[in-house]
């Protein structure tokens, strides 16, 4: 059997829900990976069949989506190139975590795919979402079709979607409280957080970045390149985890314990339903509106949270059901 699995290189939650999918996949048979965009700084150890542009939304500085530098990194020429080039009908399978090109090649050439990804779970109208412009939610419906779906959310709210994959990795780590509070907020600059986070000098932060090529130390917060290794280690031995919007990253906190405070990109529909789905649970978050984010901070530190996610290991079995069910 021959498999196709496109993958989304926006942002790090794709790629890492690859690392532990593709090892499954290959249980049943040869696996080509193909990946498009250009934001992922977590990468995948096996190797790359097709690496393509695709279309990427580029994080800012200031907390959303830098929309210049996304609208000029598109290539619509390139994208219906790459688009009628591959060869899809050379497999039995083709699976698709939120990636447009092999999406829409499918759509037009009448194969079927499956949208394996968190997104994939917006398809049903159980799952919380906030109040949008039209257009925001056309794109999350329509940016990467597919004949079926199979979702990933915080809850199983409906009979496609699943609790999310959660990575060996972090099933593994030993997780303890050395009192660190970890960072990951790609969109916001660290010349913001620096200022923000040393007006709490009780707590020592460590921020990964997406603006630095080098560490370095400030006072009680510290600055690393982001590593996965690094920020592993860094998440299991913290007392919380500050974010953004993302499905991943947040999953993995809640499912090792950790503290959990998350502000979603601005104008990022997803990420602002992510936080809507939080909060419904009783987590906290930071809108855009709030202005003033020391206070929440301050308030989210000292205070202890409640909290208990599960979220079974049902990945193995999840991907035999798929394969039985979708490959032709």
């Amino acid at each position: 059997m021959k498999i196709l699995y496109a993958i989304q290189g926006t942002g790090n939650g794709h790629i890492s829900r690859a690392r532990e999918i593709v090892p499954l996949l290959q249980a049943h048979g040869e696996v080509d990976l193909l990946i498009s965009g250009t934001q992922a700084d977590v990468k995948l150890s096996q190797h790359i069949a097709y690496q393509l542009h695709g279309f990427s939304f580029i994080f800012g500085k200031k907390g959303g989506v830098n929309h210049y530098e996304t609208w000029k990194s598109m290539d619509l020429s390139r994208f219906i190139s790459d688009m009628r080039k591959l060869p899809l009908k050379n497999y039995n399978l083709i699976l698709n975590d939120f990636e447009p090109v092999t999406a829409w090649a499918c759509k037009l050439k009448g194969i079927e795919s499956v949208g394996l990804s968190h997104q994939a779970s917006f398809q049903s109208p159980k799952v919380p979402k906030i109040k949008s412009v039209n257009w925001a939610q056309l794109v999350m419906k329509y940016y990467a079709p597919a004949s079926h779906y199979v979702g990933f959310h915080f809850k199983a709210y409906d009979e496609f979607i699943h609790t999310p994959v959660i990575r060996s990795e972090i099933r593994n780590l030993q997780t303890s409280n050395l009192g660190h509070y970890t960072v990951y907020l790609p969109a916001v600059d660290d010349q913001i957080l620096l200022p923000l986070l040393k007006q709490i000098p009780a707590v020592k932060w460590q921020i990964f970045s997406k603006h630095t090529k080098v560490h370095f130390t400030d006072q009680n917060v510290s600055v690393w390149p982001v590593n996965n290794e690094q920020f592993n280690a860094s998440l299991a031995s913290c007392a919380g985890l500050f974010t953004g919007g993302g499905f991943e990253g947040p999953s993995e906190a809640l499912f090792l314990g950790k503290k959990l405070l998350v502000a979603p990109m601005k104008f990022q529909y997803e990420q602002q339903c992510n936080a809507f789905a939080l909060q419904e649970m009783g987590l906290p978050v930071i809108w855009g509106h709030d202005k003033k984010w020391l206070p929440i901070i301050q308030n989210w530190v000292a205070h202890p949270q409640e909290h208990e996610f599960q979220f079974k290991d049902e990945t193995a079995a999840l991907i035999e059901k798929v394969v039985n069910q979708f490959a032709r």
